[in-house]
């Protein structure tokens, strides 16, 4: 089970492992979730108090022992929904701070496939009239075929139409995933590189796909065009 998801929301790798626990067992007391997780009894009890407070546990007592139940999986939404509509409300307010930054970089790094969604979305805040992709390799599906369908119909959904050439290695699994507002172009089969390089408006990204990936993205208008006529030149050398 990719229990990612979890993480990416918010939950530590402990208050993951106990929910999943509960979920199996039902209504239990400490022991048995000690026993399946593995954890320790203070971080069983650490975690259980956490998950209570985020409302993901809930427990009734009897005597002096403690009977813990998972809160419904569906319930989660709702705790989704919350944090956004507090994001939202201070939203304004950081923007207001980003506006007011004296300098403002035209690099950033981002590490991990945490830090590549993070990227690939600040990419689409931009203004670009269209979307270009050079080289994308096979190591690029460690990111999973839902987020690049998602990534790809957020972009599709602002308008933003797609020229991506990919290497030939990824022929099959494009198949498998059909994006909109996008042509596709492929390299001849050979030198399997793992660095990407995406141009939007005055953006430049350079994806290394290595097993912890690496993003650089630069803005900056004179090197977006250098980098859009090398991609032009790739594309009439590229085939359909």
């Amino acid at each position: 089970m990719d229990s990612q998801i979890l993480e990416d929301i918010g939950l530590t790798p402990a208050e993951i492992k106990v929910y999943l626990a509960l979920l199996e067992l039902g209504t239990a007391t400490a022991g048995p979730i000690l026993d399946k997780t593995g954890l320790q009894n203070s971080v069983v009890h650490m975690t259980l108090n956490r998950l209570i407070e985020k409302g993901f546990v809930s427990y009734i007592k009897e005597g002096k022992r403690h009977h813990y139940q998972a809160a419904n999986p569906k319930h989660i939404t709702e705790y989704i929904d919350e944090k956004k509509e507090r994001f939202e409300k201070l939203l304004p307010s950081l923007l207001a701070k980003q506006s007011q930054a004296q300098e403002k970089p035209e690099m950033i790094t981002f590490r991990g496939k945490k830090g590549i969604k993070e990227l690939l979305y600040e990419l689409l805040e931009g203004e670009g009239k269209e979307y270009h992709t050079l080289n994308s390799p096979y190591a690029s599906i460690m990111m999973g075929d839902h987020f690049w369908l998602t990534f790809h119909k957020k972009r599709a959904a602002q308008g933003i139409k797609a020229r991506q050439v990919f290497n030939e290695s990824l022929r099959t699994w494009v198949k498998q995933i059909k994006y909109t507002l996008s042509q596709l172009r492929y390299t001849k089969k050979g030198f399997e590189p793992l660095t990407e390089t995406i141009i939007f408006g005055n953006q430049v990204a350079i994806l290394i796909w290595a097993e912890k990936p690496i993003g650089i993205l630069m803005k900056n208008s004179t090197i977006a065009e250098s980098y859009d006529r090398y991609f032009e030149w790739v594309w009439g050398q590229a085939k359909a």
